[in-house]
């Protein structure tokens, strides 16, 4: 599912000072006091006033609008100070304490605009996030006879949101699951995804054969895409123990079984979503405890100075642990250590382990098969 939000926004005016404000207001106290030594040490004449200007608009960069306006009546006293202790008043004392009592509500009047855009990407990036929840549902931690887990892994801490999508649902053909990346970011993206998702919830309760699947998700994408744009996708069923996979330009999933990691690339390649591709399917015998990994490509372009994250080489260590959302929590942690928390893109996992058929349950025909068992 989507990453968690693990804070609150600082509202502003409300608690203690956010770490922006502090930071703010240290930088700017200590050039106030950097300023006040050198004018003391100087003797009665003020000749370095000018340089306490730079207090309220070096806080303006970082602190709120109100803490800028109690430094900057700071620091126009203190230079008031500095100006009445001088033994000679002087025309440029006086400037300097006149621009320091200028650059006060200049730096306010800064500040409270950084603030209300700050409040605005915020703001934006938590709709962005309510958007992408409503496409995407959190899944597991059982659909049928296979333990599902989820995550996304967002690229960007902004309100850029990308395509990348994912289900699971227990129909009458088996537990079938999508994985699948839409090409482009934002609301644009997430629109055509909410689109293949809905029409696949609609169509995976309706059609016995994962080609036909495809073929609905196809003319779907095609309705609503321009001509360059596309959705690249791999659709997995488990019926009766019997794993059928079908894939349009998406990575291969990967097979965990008995410390093995198994890509199962599909027999013909066939293009995305939106390109009309004839698919073929693959087929494997599932075993009590085989662990399958579905991801978007974002996986596979995270690296660190050119190296690649060897998901292949690491991925049993990783994912075979625990239960599956453990799995995929060990793996989230590694990648961004591994990319030092800059990715290139988002990436979507899925992560379902066979747990075995019901006891009593007759195994199904899987959908590959359809069509002979009905012959």
């Amino acid at each position: 599912m989507l990453s968690d939000v693990r804070t609150q926004p600082f509202q502003p005016g409300r608690g203690p000072l956010s770490p922006g404000s502090r930071a703010g207001l240290g930088a700017a106290l200590a050039l106030l006091a950097l300023v006040s030594v050198v004018e003391l040490t100087d003797g009665r004449a003020a000749h370095y006033l000018a340089l306490m200007v730079a207090a309220p608009l070096l806080a303006a960069a970082m602190a709120s609008w109100r803490v800028v306006l109690g430094l900057g009546v700071l620091a126009t006293g203190i230079a008031a100070a500095f100006a009445v202790g001088e033994q000679a008043a002087s025309l440029v004392t006086a400037v300097n304490v006149a621009a320091v009592a200028l650059a006060t509500p200049i730096g306010a009047a800064v500040a409270a605009v950084r603030q209300r855009q700050a409040e605005q990407i915020a703001e934006l990036s938590r709709l962005a996030a309510v958007a992408q929840q409503a496409v995407l549902r959190t899944l597991g931690p059982q659909v049928g006879t296979v333990a599902v887990a989820a995550r996304y892994i967002s690229s960007s801490t902004s309100a850029e949101i990308g395509g990348d999508l994912y289900e699971a649902m227990d129909t009458p053909y088996g537990v079938r699951m999508i994985i699948g990346d839409v090409r482009g970011k934002g609301l644009d993206a997430v629109r055509l995804a909410s689109i293949v998702l809905g029409s696949y919830r609609h169509v995976a309760y309706e059609r016995a054969d994962l080609r036909a699947v495809v073929t609905d998700l196809d003319r779907a994408v095609a309705r609503n895409v321009g001509d360059e744009d596309f959705v690249t996708a791999a659709l997995v069923e488990e019926r009766g123990g019997t794993l059928t996979i079908v894939n349009c330009g998406h990575p291969p999933p990967l097979l965990l079984r008995r410390g093995a990691v198994i890509p199962l690339e599909p027999p013909a390649p066939a293009p995305p979503l939106g390109f009309m591709p004839v698919v073929r399917p693959r087929v494997e015998r599932l075993e009590p405890g085989d662990r399958l990994l579905l991801f978007t490509d974002g996986l596979g372009e995270a690296r660190r100075d050119g190296e690649f994250f060897p998901t292949a080489d690491r991925a049993w260590r990783l994912l075979g642990h625990g239960t599956v959302a453990d799995g995929l929590a060990s793996l989230e942690t590694a990648l961004v250590e591994w990319v030092h928390g800059r990715l290139d893109d988002d990436i979507a996992l899925v992560l379902m382990e066979y747990t075995g058929p019901h006891s009593g349950v007759t195994a199904a025909v899987p959908s590959w098969e359809v069509g002979a068992a009905e012959s």
